[in-house]
């Protein structure tokens, strides 16, 4: 279990008083993550920064000084190692990529669920843990595959998007793996359906499956999620 001083410090900058409290309530109930603090603007997110150690800044982009890639470009220019995740309106793809050159690792659009923030969170601390020197590509391509979230048009036919992440998430979150029954009970959902999700994500590579002996009858196969850094 994190405690505070292993948890990922998170600074919150929205304009919208109503939104940035939903948006650190959100972070407040993810594991690994705590809230460092909450700006409603450009010159109050650099107080905060200049006094406070944050990891990682939930960034709307439009703000009321000044637009939020803005901050981020005299962030960079000063050094400040912070990862930003844009949670934002806007969907212009020529901001989107001027925000990747400064560091931007992930974009969340408004308006999102808490499920998706802990999806885009779950997966971003997932590519942090991973640490020391890859092995090769293949190993590259994990540990950076773990920030995208999966494509809802690339699922097979009659999958969805937040029964994977669903499914996905309750894997993640049980280290000895589950069997498709288990995963099934914890989403909702039946044991066939659950088997179709969790042998989609041994496809994908994210999961690896193995017999479970020890039971009377046909062994039962157990799901484990692959980290990023296995």
């Amino acid at each position: 279990m994190s405690t505070d001083a292993d948890s990922l410090r998170v600074l919150v900058v929205e304009d919208d008083p109503v939104a940035a409290d939903a948006h650190a309530l959100y972070v407040s109930r993810i594991g690994g993550f705590r809230v460092a603090g909450v700006a409603n603007s450009r010159a109050e997110a650099v107080r905060v920064l200049e006094r406070t150690r944050v990891d990682l800044l939930l960034l709307d982009l439009y703000l009321p000084d000044g637009h939020g890639l803005h901050l981020l470009r005299s962030l960079r220019a000063a050094g400040h190692p912070a990862d930003v995740i844009a949670v934002t309106s806007a969907r212009d793809l020529a901001i989107v990529r001027e925000g990747v050159s400064l560091g931007v690792v992930q974009y969340v659009l408004k308006p999102f669920t808490f499920a998706t923030l802990r999806d885009r969170l779950a997966r971003y601390a997932e590519f942090r843990a991973a640490a020391g020197e890859a092995s090769g590509q293949d190993e590259v391509d994990r540990a950076l595959g773990a920030l995208r979230a999966p494509q809802g048009g690339a699922l097979p036919k009659g999958l969805s998007g937040p029964t994977l992440e669903a499914v996905t998430r309750s894997l993640r979150d049980t280290a000895a793996g589950l069997t498709a029954a288990e995963a099934g009970a914890a989403v909702g959902i039946s044991r066939i359906t659950a088997r179709r999700y969790l042998e989609h994500l041994v496809t994908e590579g994210r999961a690896a499956r193995s017999p479970q002996y020890g039971q009377i009858g046909r062994p039962e196969l157990q799901y484990r999620w692959i980290p990023a850094n296995h």
